[in-house]
C-alpha cells in the first residue's frame, strides 16, 4: 500500500515540494511541503494536509481558516521530486488560500524593479484566524 509513496524522491528532511492548483482556473494557488505522513493523509481525506517547516507539524490547510483544500488529482514531476495537487479551494468565495487574505500566494509581481501586490485582499486576514 504505501509503495507508491516509496517512489516520491523525499529531500534530505524527509520533504518533498507541493503545488496547489486550482482545478476551475488553473491558477497556482500556494507553494507548500509535504513529508510522507502528510502526502499519505492526503490521499486518504481528499484534503490537502502539509507539513509546516516553521512549526515541526503537520497543518491541515483549513483547520484554522476554514479555507480546506479538497484535493481532485495528485500528480508527480518526471524527476519525482515535485508534487502537484489539483484543488478546489473552499471555505470563501472566491477562494482564499494565502494567510493575507487573498487568493493565491502568487500575488506579488515585479514591475519596473519594484514588487507590486497584483491581487486584492478578500478578506482581513485578522478575522481569518479569529
Amino acid at each position: 500500500m504505501s509503495s507508491w509513496l516509496d517512489e516520491v524522491k523525499w529531500d534530505d528532511k524527509g520533504l518533498v515540494p507541493v503545488i496547489a492548483q486550482e482545478q476551475g482556473t488553473g491558477d497556482v494557488l500556494m507553494f507548500a511541503w509535504m513529508n510522507r505522513e502528510a502526502l499519505a493523509l492526503t490521499a486518504e481525506r481528499g484534503q490537502a494536509v502539509y507539513f509546516s517547516r516553521s512549526r515541526h507539524k503537520l497543518w491541515h490547510k483549513g483547520e484554522e481558516s476554514g479555507h480546506f483544500q479538497q484535493v481532485h488529482a495528485i500528480r508527480m514531476d518526471c524527476d519525482n521530486d515535485v508534487v502537484l495537487l489539483t484543488i478546489t479551494q473552499l471555505g470563501h468565495e472566491p477562494g482564499i488560500a494565502c494567510h493575507t487574505g487573498r487568493h493565491s500566494c502568487f500575488f506579488q509581481k515585479l514591475e519596473n524593479g519594484v514588487w507590486s501586490a497584483t491581487e486584492p485582499v478578500l478578506k482581513d486576514p485578522s478575522k481569518i484566524y479569529e
